[in-house]
């Protein structure tokens, strides 16, 4: 669908007002093909499409987790290149694996890593200029300059060892930002170049993407983690958590204000002084002035029932001119049967 398409017109019946003319813009807002340089503001067609995703906001304690490894990693990367690091979140959201593989900007590297506790993966992508910014780190470039990047080849053994060891030290912070809330270990499996042989998902599943942004005074890059919903299916409960210790189902001050209002809470109580079956011609043929005897001996215990639960059994008697029943015993909670 281009801007350039003919008008849509709609003709209307006889004797009702002309129906209106959407033209090819109007067409294009209305599936929301109208900007196609803004990705983030998606409407009409697009929005239908990609409603099957599933929004990180529905795990709110992933965002913690992420926030607390932004921390984490800021302090071992200063460690690890004795240089000033700042690393930042630039935002987090969820797409299809798919989606998010033929969109990886190459040359990169792609690292992926298992998760040995949840029996899955996940992946991590380091952008070229991380890559030659670490790599001028480690090797002892100079302050201030920016790092050589030299693109269209192959990278090196020793560039590819450096990033690993990079990788290493990430894997261990993600592995810490988790810890709070379940342990888990990441496992670095290995090290790719190519997105096609770095697929750990269906191309089609969901995923949590992480962009995180590192900076090195003049130098540094981003950093992308990636975990597909299916890894963090083991611990969906707790990251659906909104603080960190939530008990869900369970919470120990309205079980103790329930407690309490049950305490205050009123309910009926039957005494049952006999049962009879009779049959439906007999209970048919009952008049005003009928009588039933009762098969019960003056003394002989009754039973006290709340719905169709006994609680206790007990004597009927008088007190204060009045009949009462004086409990015994707590009958037996069995559940009767009711027509």
């Amino acid at each position: 669908m281009s801007g350039a398409g003919p008008d849509l017109e709609v003709e209307a019946p006889a004797g009702e007002p002309p129906a209106r003319v959407l033209n090819q813009a109007e067409i294009d807002s209305l599936l929301g093909f109208d900007d196609p340089a803004v990705s983030d503001n998606r409407s009409g067609m697009q929005r239908i499409i990609s409603s099957g995703l599933v929004s990180y906001e529905r795990l709110p304690m992933l965002e913690i987790v992420f926030d607390r490894l932004v921390r984490i990693m800021s302090t071992s990367l200063r460690n690890f290149t004795s240089d000033n690091v700042e690393v930042g979140i630039d935002n987090i959201l969820s797409l299809r694996f798919g989606d998010y593989l033929n969109a990886i900007p190459l040359p990169a590297m792609l690292a992926v890593f298992k998760a040995d506790e949840w029996d899955n993966y996940g992946l991590m992508v380091v952008d070229s200029a991380m890559i030659y910014s670490i790599v001028d780190v480690l090797l002892g470039g100079r302050r201030g300059t920016a790092a050589m990047r030299i693109e269209g080849r192959p990278y090196t053994t020793i560039e590819r060892t450096l990033v690993e060891r990079l990788i290493h030290v990430v894997l261990a912070d993600l592995s810490a930002s988790f810890d709070p809330l379940c342990p888990v270990t990441f496992r670095f499996e290995r090290l790719e170049v190519n997105p096609r042989f770095a697929t750990i998902s269906r191309l089609s599943n969901a995923a949590v993407l992480s962009r995180l942004r590192v900076d090195m005074e003049d130098r540094g890059g981003r950093m992308e983690l990636l975990l597909p919903y299916a890894t963090l299916e083991p611990v969906r409960e707790l990251l659906l958590q909104q603080f960190m210790g939530e008990k869900f189902g369970r919470d120990l001050i309205w079980e103790t204000h329930l407690a309490e209002e049950l305490w205050s809470t009123d309910v009926e109580l039957e005494i049952v002084l006999d049962e009879q079956e009779m049959r439906l011609s007999d209970v048919i043929a009952l008049r005003p002035g009928s009588q039933i005897l009762l098969d019960v001996q003056p003394g002989a215990t009754v039973q006290l029932r709340c719905g169709a639960v006994s609680l206790f059994e007990g004597r009927v008697g008088r007190r204060k001119n009045r009949m009462a029943v004086r409990i015994e015993r707590e009958a037996p909670r069995l559940q009767l049967a009711t027509s």
